[in-house]
This record gives C-alpha cells, sequence and structure tokens, in this order.
C-alpha cells in the first residue's frame, strides 16, 4: 500500500471504516494508487481514474471523467452544476458501501475502459458559467454588492465564479464570498494587485509582501 495512503486511512477521525473498505474496493480493479490533494487518488496509465474523499454529511468516491459514465443505476451526483466532468456516488454508512460494492467495481471498470479508448469529456465554454447559490443570496442581501460585481469586467466577474463554485461545499463558499467582499467592492480582481507596489499592474506580483518586513 502506498505509504500516504496508509497513513490518512490510519489517521483518518471520521469515516475511517468506510474510507478503508473504499480502498480495498478500489485495489481490486487494477488501478496504481497515488496521493493527491490530500486524499487517495487512483489511476490508469498516469490518468486519474478515482478519488476518495470525504465530508460532513457523507464519503464518497469520485469520478473525474465521471460524465462518461453510462450511470445504469442512476447513482452519479453533480456535486454543483458548474462541475462539467466529475461525479461522485456517495455514502453514509458502511452497510451501504457493502451493498453497493458490485456497482462500484462495475463503474470503475467502465471509467478504465474510458481511459483506455482516450475519451475526453467536451467541456462548455466557461462563457456560460453561472453564479453560484450563496453568491445569489448575497445580492439580495446586499444590493450595493451585486451593483460592484457587476461592475467589474467580464473577465474578473468569471475568474470570482470559477473561485466561488469550485468549492465543495457551500461553508466554504460562503467563506469565500465574505473574504473577498471588499476587494470586489474596491472594484479588484481575484489576482489584482492591492497595495499598489506590484511591477505587473494590475496584476499583483507579491510585492505587497515587502509591508510585512517595514
Amino acid at each position: 500500500m502506498n505509504q500516504k495512503i496508509k497513513d490518512f486511512l490510519n489517521n483518518a477521525k471520521t469515516w475511517k471504516e468506510e474510507y478503508e473498505l473504499l480502498h480495498s474496493i478500489i485495489s481490486d480493479c487494477g488501478l496504481v494508487e497515488d496521493f493527491k490533494w490530500m486524499h487517495p487518488c487512483y489511476t490508469y496509465n498516469k490518468a486519474n481514474v478515482v478519488l476518495i474523499h470525504g465530508f460532513k454529511e457523507y464519503c464518497a468516491i469520485a469520478f473525474f471523467k465521471g460524465a462518461l459514465l453510462s450511470d445504469s443505476k442512476g447513482v452519479l451526483i453533480q456535486q454543483t452544476e458548474n462541475v462539467q466532468s466529475g461525479r461522485q456516488i456517495r455514502f453514509k454508512s458502511l452497510k451501504e458501501i457493502e451493498k453497493n460494492e458490485s456497482i462500484i467495481k462495475a463503474y470503475i471498470f467502465e471509467a478504465i475502459e474510458i481511459e483506455k479508448a482516450g475519451l475526453k469529456v467536451e467541456l462548455k465554454k466557461r462563457d456560460d458559467i453561472v453564479a453560484c447559490e450563496e453568491l445569489l443570496n448575497k445580492f439580495k442581501e446586499d444590493e450595493k454588492f451585486k451593483k460592484a460585481f457587476h461592475t467589474l469586467t467580464p473577465g474578473r466577474q468569471k475568474a470570482y465564479h470559477l473561485f466561488f463554485n469550485d468549492a465543495a461545499q457551500s461553508k466554504t463558499r460562503v467563506t469565500r464570498i465574505e473574504k473577498y467582499l471588499q476587494r470586489i467592492m474596491n472594484g479588484k480582481g481575484l489576482t489584482d494587485c492591492t497595495c499598489g507596489l506590484s511591477k505587473r499592474m494590475p496584476n499583483c506580483d507579491g510585492s505587497h509582501k515587502q509591508l510585512l518586513n517595514k
């Protein structure tokens, strides 16, 4: 077993038994073990196929090209409408994993065949990205913030949408919005300089770090 995966399983404070069983099931499918994004990841010919991860309400296996799976059992979940390629199978108990072991393996084998065939997910244009529910709620709460956001250039708006939508949990999306609220109110993009020291204006080059040394 990959040592980092071993440490992950041994040190898990939640979903420990579920993680161990999922690892055992996936290990029977001929994939190569790796550890990426702080979670067990399994690859075929160096291509990411499936990842084990967990949240407060559930643990899951995530298929990197899940959108291409036939999903004959209707178990795949799209985390948000802006996640184009990945899909999850979620579990809330050890018994649920045990009950669905054959389905899990069937989906993994199908995912491997997708990699063998060299299939790729046809991604939509990023112009189709929409605001997450948490951002829409903030717009309703704060009209000035809404106006400031829509005053940003389309590119800056898109960068924020991608950043907010990328968070898997609603709580994280809310935290990100609150953290960058004042930056948006000031008309700044996600990577814009806020200290005025950058030599790559308007982008930040890290020059603000000089202020910490004074």
